[in-house]
């Protein structure tokens, strides 16, 4: 049975194309995927995603827990409020789900995953749970919505209690706090997304949300779908969970080695398949890919490279270069001149360092000099 959030009704209203997204009735648009892209990189847009999933972790020995299930080291985290992102993984070193470990107390995290992991994410971690006695809890009465662009702040603080402006413009990137509104709707605020821009996803009780969304629609800030969302966030160089990596990939073979912290000490679960894995080598490696010819890079299309064949895992017409970009999974070792299988046509493509793009602007190697 397709789930609704509370927004479907609101979504519907306001001319969505809605589509099943892992089992949930989502807004892909409302018009125009391509100007609601470009609305996120210049102004301010907002995404429902309570879809995705809250989990609260309390305990004594949470820490020890979270030091115990994820290959991100939360005693990064030195002071309450902070955020981490991470891989929660197998023994054989494979990604479970990437997901933000939000630092709020000794005793207490919070975590937000993805929708489409959602039931073995929460087995896995209740069974992980057991010997650190940590309690697991879904909240389930918390919605989310992503409010991103550069604009994105100052409409949400707007809409704020006015002592809480000073300091809310002041909070860190990758940092949350508890905020509440002028008109008395307490809010989880954190300075994460999954766009490349500023912004804020924040986390508020269901029965808020439908009035919290038309708030910030009549402060000017516009919906966008999760096809802009698609476009954003590969643009910004951000993996998304099934299709750059799974439980067969490793965060070495998914580009995200910067995510694994090999602390002293540290036993976490897939650590040694790590290990071994960085010293005898990866057998994959992903690569960024751009295309100066028309078209559309697509999932599954078939990557040459000196090294061997590999393939496209997520591929887009990127609205803010005007071209093709793609992430690609391809033999470990020289790449050489790489092309790209297009019906049949074997297209040039140029490697390149993701992010494509960072907060509106193409990054350096991206675009063609001249």
């Amino acid at each position: 049975m397709t789930q609704k959030t509370l927004l479907n009704d609101s979504h519907r209203a306001l001319g969505a194309k809605m589509v099943d997204f892992g089992g949930w009735d989502m807004p892909i648009h409302y018009g125009s995927q391509l100007d609601e892209h470009h609305l996120v990189r210049t102004q301010a847009g907002v995404f429902d995603v309570s879809h995705m999933t809250v989990v609260d972790l309390r305990g004594a020995q949470v820490k020890a827990f979270l030091r115990h299930l994820l290959a991100n080291s939360v005693d990064k985290l030195k002071v309450p409020g902070k955020a981490l992102y991470s891989c929660m993984l197998n023994e054989q070193g494979g990604v479970i789900d990437d997901l933000i470990v939000y630092y709020l107390a000794d005793d207490f995290f919070r975590m937000v995953v993805n929708a489409s992991t959602r039931e073995k994410d929460l087995a896995w971690m209740q069974q992980q749970a057991v010997a650190f006695d940590v309690s697991v809890q879904q909240r389930a009465d918390l919605a989310i919505l992503a409010v991103q662009g550069p604009q994105a702040r100052d409409a949400v603080i707007g809409l704020l209690q006015a002592d809480q402006h000073a300091a809310l413009r002041k909070l860190a990137r990758f940092a949350a706090t508890d905020a509440r509104t002028d008109d008395g709707v307490d809010l989880f605020l954190a300075r994460t997304g999954y766009t490349g821009e500023d912004g804020f996803e924040i986390l508020l009780p269901q029965d808020a949300v439908v009035a919290f969304w038309d708030r910030l629609l009549g402060a000017g800030v516009k919906p966008a779908g999760l096809g802009a969302r698609d476009t954003l966030r590969l643009e910004a160089g951000m993996n998304l969970y099934g299709q750059d990596m799974d439980e067969q990939t490793s965060p070495y073979e998914a580009a995200l080695a910067w995510t694994v912290a090999l602390d002293e000490g540290r036993d976490f679960i897939g650590r040694a398949a790590l290990e071994a894995q960085k010293a005898a080598g990866t057998a994959r490696q992903m690569i960024g890919l751009v295309m100066d010819e028309k078209g559309v890079l697509r999932h599954g299309q078939a990557v040459t490279t000196a090294s061997g064949q590999g393939e496209i895992l997520s591929g887009t017409f990127s609205p803010s270069l005007a071209k093709g970009i793609a992430f690609a999974r391809v033999p470990a070792g020289e790449l050489g001149q790489v092309h790209v299988d297009i019906r049949g046509r074997q297209v040039p493509v140029r490697v390149v360092k993701f992010p494509f793009v960072r907060e509106g602007q193409a990054q350096p190697g991206v675009l063609l000099e001249g």
